[in-house]
């Protein structure tokens, strides 16, 4: 494989939806870019993720038609499991769409996989490669970054807001877009919005805060719930603080929403990849074995997160999931990724070039309880009912907003 820093970033975005496969419909780069990815077996080939359909796609010695998602399923894309596929020469696969609700039995196609008349094949995989010694690790990083950030400040981003949450990785992604007014959600009082205001305070941006209130939640939920398909809690709380700031971004006239998403996965940044040897939320024993599994959540944690903001009309923009961030992220030691004084060692370092001191050492919370969501949405649900001492009280409360959007739907 090339080296990933000699791969400038295909940094194209849009939404297709399936179901005619007479032309290539890709989403993410363009289709000979995809062949070439495909016949090199290159799994980070210089995109932020890319999926949908090519007439001829390179398998083994021949061409066929096939469905394609990248390695992290950073672009999601479904297949209709209810759908039988066609017979002639350009409809031999199942519908498919970018949008589970395009489809009446929507089942993701899985990441790094390539779907073809024949089978559904694992194609790429991640690189597992040895651990960098520690100043060539954190310079492959600091480059990679550069990278990304001299890329966004380069091209065309009149179109772009940035989601921030004062945090190192929001702090970074608008620092790579010095125009973009900055958004963040919350309830009144939590620490999201006070971290946004510090931040941007410090870096002199715009911010405009999106408060959040108990009947958004209740419109958002139904809503969320619908576009993604998912209506446990824990999705819920994360993606509708995103739905939220989405639609706000989208009222006033923004198309695309640069998000942080990844940077805490790639890079260390969760509690359980520091001591994970005594941590019963990972099966890994080491801080880089540990730092593996949680990317790969990335692909099912990305369906719902694209889905839910592209439901609020805008589409996302992920620059630290780049392929040049992944590959410098995937080598570095353990004493890079996260320590028990410090998670994201190696990003909080590579951020120093960009952001202030403050930003770049700021602690982050999850979004669903740095925005309070989590705790309202509990509190709606018992104040109509559902108690803590049911089983599942927030999810029957979610199921009941869900049930009752469906009957205003059918009776309009």
């Amino acid at each position: 494989m090339s080296d990933p820093e000699d791969k400038p970033s295909r940094l194209h975005a849009g939404r297709i939806d399936g179901g005619s496969n007479d032309d290539n419909g890709l989403i993410g780069a363009p289709a000979d870019f995809v062949r070439g990815a495909l016949a090199d077996r290159d799994p980070l080939p210089g995109t932020t993720g890319f999926a949908g359909f090519l007439a001829e796609a390179p398998i083994d010695d021949g061409t066929e038609p096939a469905l394609v998602r990248d390695v992290l399923g950073r672009q999601p894309l479904f297949i209709d499991r209810g759908v039988e596929p066609g017979g002639t020469a350009n409809d031999r696969l199942p519908r498919w769409s970018t949008d589970p609700t395009d489809l009446a039995d929507p089942k993701p196609l899985p990441a790094g996989a390539v779907l073809t008349p024949g089978a559904t094949m694992p194609w790429w995989s991640l690189p597992s490669p040895e651990p960098a010694a520690p100043s060539a690790a954190q310079a492959a990083v600091d480059r990679a970054l550069r990278g990304v950030v001299g890329d966004l400040r380069a091209s065309p981003t009149d179109d772009v807001a940035v989601a921030f949450s004062g945090g190192v990785d929001s702090g970074v992604v608008a620092a790579a877009l010095p125009r973009a007014p900055c958004y963040v959600a919350g309830f009144e009082g939590c620490h999201d919005i006070a971290a946004a205001r510090e931040a941007a305070a410090a870096m002199d941006r715009d911010l405009r805060i999106v408060e959040i209130t108990h009947d958004d939640l209740r419109r958002a939920i139904p809503a969320v719930a619908a576009a993604t398909g998912r209506r446990n809690a824990m999705d819920l709380n994360i993606a509708i603080p995103l739905f939220l700031v989405a639609e706000a971004a989208a009222a006033d006239g923004f198309d695309r929403l640069a998000v942080g998403q990844g940077a805490d996965e790639l890079f260390g940044g969760y509690s359980k990849v520091v001591e994970p040897a005594t941590d019963h939320r990972v099966e890994a024993d080491t801080v880089r074995g540990a730092r593996d599994e949680t990317v790969a959540t990335l692909p099912v944690q990305l369906e719902r997160d694209v889905v839910a903001l592209r439901a609020a009309g805008i589409e996302p923009l992920a620059p630290l999931l780049d392929d040049r961030l992944v590959a410098a992220a995937l080598e570095l030691p353990g004493e890079l990724l996260a320590t028990p004084a410090e998670r994201k060692v190696a990003l909080r370092c590579a951020a120093a070039e960009y952001v202030p001191a403050g930003v770049a050492a700021a602690d982050k919370k999850a979004v669903q309880y740095g925005t309070y969501v989590s705790r309202e949405i509990d509190r709606l649900a018992r104040r109509n009912g559902f108690k803590r001492r049911m089983d599942d009280h927030v999810g029957r409360y979610i199921d009941s907003l869900c049930r009752e959007s469906m009957m205003d739907d059918h009776s309009l």
